[in-house]
């Protein structure tokens, strides 16, 4: 399955800012594919220190396990690539960083590290919401700074839609 495009990350961010600072409430980011790219463009965004409360860059599995409290056992069994690290990631975000929200994103951004289950461009969103913890992939075309790029559009789309 492919994503439509969502709007240009910049306006994605202006909008995700004026929501979360209406309620006043907190972001956090829990990332591996997208090595942070998620956060930096949210702090893009001057004021940002108004909603953003931090992101957990967790490219390893250790660091997952040890910042987000993603159990070992679940990277073992499923992949740091699927639905049920996805979701970890999401909920440790929101309670290691306090915060109200919280977006994970756990891909394979190529060219390298793909099989025939989860092709380069597979990624697994978790956002975590004040509701509980919602879950979705993606496969994305294109080369690593593309797939980077679209999964960062998409989760911070993703997010948008949930806070409204």
């Amino acid at each position: 399955m492919t994503s439509t495009n969502p709007p240009p990350t910049a306006s994605l961010v202006e909008q995700l800012a004026t929501e979360l600072k209406a309620r006043g409430q907190f972001l956090a980011t829990a990332e591996s594919c997208t090595g942070g790219l998620i956060a930096s463009a949210c702090t893009e965004l001057s004021g940002s220190s108004d909603w953003f409360e931090r992101g957990f860059v967790t490219y390893s599995n250790a660091a997952k396990s040890e910042l987000l409290g993603v159990p070992a056992a679940l990277i073992e069994e499923h992949g740091a690539v699927s639905e049920a690290v996805a979701r970890a990631m999401a909920a440790g975000a929101v309670v290691n960083a306090h915060a109200h929200w919280s977006v994970a994103v756990t891909g394979i951004a190529g060219p390298t590290g793909g099989s025939a289950d989860k092709p380069v461009g597979t990624v697994w969103f978790g956002w975590a919401t004040p509701e509980g913890v919602s879950t979705e992939h993606q496969r994305f075309d294109g080369d690593r700074a593309a797939v980077r790029q679209a999964a960062v559009r998409h989760a911070l789309a993703g997010l948008l839609q949930r806070l409204r």
